[in-house]
């Protein structure tokens, strides 16, 4: 994994020095060097932070082709890179390198921009033609590895942080309307920051003198309701699944340099830890994040899972003074507005990984968007009253809230609804549970608001601007329930929150590659096709995961329900250096400059906390968390209105 950056001029030369400066804010990337090349006539510049994972030696960016007319920049990871290399090489393509970034530049040279189709991984990249006069960027498929994108005086930048793009030259200001909507559901490529956008998962930009498209070339493609397709037994669909997945962990374990995994008590990442147990010369390392607040914790569980294959288990303590601390570092990383410190312990985790001399690790994030892992996803099956949800199963009891994920059980904090739920029942004949939730908040966000900015953004349906943006007859119509809601939930929660806060972001602050499995594009659509009732059948959620993993996971980890990796709030602890630091921010000078909040209605709030019950902390301090997010950010980037 590495950072990359990019900047195209239709007009004058660009400015070495920008470039130079927002490749160097991008070290954390890429510690082991930073490179940039200009093009000769200047207007064409490309930056590269590596970390070096495969081809340590021979494998700088940016990489050019045999006539130097396709050059390229690469973030990312390509598995099953060897044997292209050979196909390209009976071409007649010379490799300068035998990295697997490589292949993308040849692949391009080959197939033009169907070259996606043929990458497997997580990554971003930036490719310039020449000859062409044509910049190439692309994501992957579920958006793991970030790519964002501004037009400013006649030039085009890209950049896998937006930080980059600030360095570069591009103005920090906050996007109004995306801080309206900001706890809504928000777009697949806006961001909190005026004129700057994100290339969505799935697509490619093509800019060129005269224009700057942006084209999708994968999405999903659930199977129709009418669609007639064989059923077959639950023991092949659990053999396909557990072949196409072991594969896919298997890939992820090839690296030049040692590879760990993250580990919780929960099957995802217990059925990754158990594969790549199985396949992994050696003992295994095998990360836990543990808090000091014991229900929060699930290192026994982890710990049991960890000596059942042999793996070495490591706890990482995060405490609560902990948190607080990284606060800061972690939010200026994620770019984000986050509703919990679970993104600060992701971040302390990946650096204890670090710190322990890894470069890689494997998570288990992606799950529950494939198979159906949250509980708002069952409630959608249960609205619907659809047979499978009726369908004979284990007994796996169902999911518990505990500690109250951001979108999973929590509580309303007005009976209003800022965002009318109308247009999402007429496009879909109904309501996705976490649409309805993220409604809820977003409400209690414009409760602390001042009365100007929501007057100004009230009128305004962040809803139907979300719907104008998808292919609603291509990728929802007569599709189930569930699958509306997942593929919803997997154009915005996943790439914009979860592969962000909990995900790409924390690990690369740390310069640590994060490799996820089940978001293997073959594991994904394998999964999509699954019968309704292999996801969840009864009270069971991702079932053709618990089943088809029964002999890898202990019997403690099969029969536990889904709990969401949640940090102990801070108002658990009121003496503490984060209620401190919270208390100080919220009530200084940073949020005053702020032109969103309304600092009285917020200090109430404040006031208030120690009188609520422990469930409205937690609900009422998610609203908090997302303005302390939105503090830091003001503070480190000196945002403007």
């Amino acid at each position: 994994m590495c950072g990359i950056v990019a900047m195209f001029s239709r007009s004058g030369p660009i400015h070495e020095k920008l470039l130079e400066r927002a490749t160097h804010s991008l070290k954390h990337r890429g510690p082991e060097s930073q490179r940039c090349w200009i093009s000769p006539d200047q207007r064409v510049g490309l930056g590269h932070a590596r970390l070096s994972i495969i081809d340590l030696t021979t494998g700088d960016q940016p990489i050019a082709n045999e006539d130097e007319s396709l050059r390229i920049v690469v973030n990312g990871e390509l598995y099953g890179y060897e044997e292209i290399q050979k196909e390209l090489e009976r071409d007649g393509h010379k490799l300068r390198t035998r990295s697997d970034s490589e292949i993308a530049l040849h692949l391009y040279e080959k197939l033009g921009t169907q070259c996606l189709h043929r990458l497997r991984g997580e990554f971003a990249f930036v490719l310039w033609d020449s000859v062409n006069n044509t910049i190439f960027a692309a994501r992957d498929r579920f958006g793991i590895k970030p790519l964002f994108f501004a037009q400013r005086d006649n030039t085009i930048y890209l950049a896998s942080e937006v930080k980059a793009l600030f360095a570069a030259g591009v103005p920090a200001r906050w996007d109004c309307e995306s801080v309206y909507n900001s706890a809504g559901i928000g777009g697949q490529n806006r961001t909190l920051f005026d004129g700057v956008f994100q290339i969505p998962p799935g697509h490619f930009m093509l800019a060129t003198e005269n224009d700057l498209q942006v084209n999708r070339y994968w999405d999903f493609d659930y199977p129709k309701e009418m669609a007639d397709t064989p059923q077959r037994c639950d023991k092949e669909y659990e053999e396909e699944f557990s072949n196409v997945f072991e594969e896919a962990v298997k890939l992820r374990l090839r690296a030049d340099v040692p590879v760990a995994c993250y580990l919780s008590g929960g099957i995802d990442s217990c059925a990754v830890v158990g594969l790549a147990a199985r396949n992994h010369r050696g003992p295994l390392r095998a990360f836990t994040i543990t808090f000091d607040h014991e229900e929060y914790n699930e290192d026994k569980v982890a710990k049991e899972m960890a000596m059942r294959v042999g793996a070495e288990f490591c706890p990482v303590l995060a405490r609560s003074d902990d948190l607080a601390d990284h606060f800061s570092d972690a939010i200026a990383q994620a770019e984000t507005l986050a509703v919990n410190t679970h993104g600060v312990a992701k971040y302390l985790l990946s650096r204890a990984v670090r710190e322990a001399q890894f470069k890689v690790v494997l998570t288990g994030e992606g799950s529950d968007e494939i198979l159906g892992g949250y509980m708002h996803f069952r409630r959608d099956m249960q609205s619907t009253k659809t047979n499978a949800q009726t369908a004979e199963g284990c007994a796996v009891s169902p999911p518990a809230i505990h500690g109250s994920a951001p979108m999973e059980g929590c509580t309303p904090l007005s009976n209003g609804k800022e965002f009318s739920l109308a247009v999402v029942r007429k496009v879909l004949g109904f309501v996705p549970n976490w649409m309805e939730i993220a409604c809820d908040i977003s409400t209690g966000m414009h409760a602390v608001q001042n009365d100007e900015f929501v007057a100004e953004g009230k009128n305004r349906d962040g809803f139907r601007t979300f719907f104008n943006d998808l292919d609603i007859p291509g990728q929802l119509t007569d599709r189930h329930p569930l699958h509306q809601s997942l593929y919803l939930w997997s154009k915005t929660r996943l790439p914009n929150y979860l592969l962000t806060v909990l995900g790409d972001r924390m690990e690369m602050a740390n310069s640590v590659e994060g490799r996820l499995p089940f978001l293997d594009h073959h594991v994904v659509e394998m999964a999509r096709s699954l019968p309704i009732g292999q996801k969840i059948r009864g009270g069971t959620h991702k079932y053709i995961l618990r089943q088809s993993m029964r002999e890898i996971i202990t019997p403690t980890v099969f029969r536990r329900p889904k709990q969401p990796f949640w940090s102990p709030p801070a108002s658990l602890n009121p003496s503490g250096r984060f209620n401190t630091m919270m208390q100080d921010m919220l009530r200084g000078p940073i949020l005053r400059s702020l032109p969103f909040f309304d600092q009285p209605k917020i200090v109430r709030m404040l006031d208030a906390m120690p009188k609520m019950d422990q469930m409205a902390h937690i609900t009422n301090e998610q609203i908090l968390m997302m303005v302390l997010s939105a503090c830091v950010l003001q503070d480190r980037y000196r945002m403007s209105a």
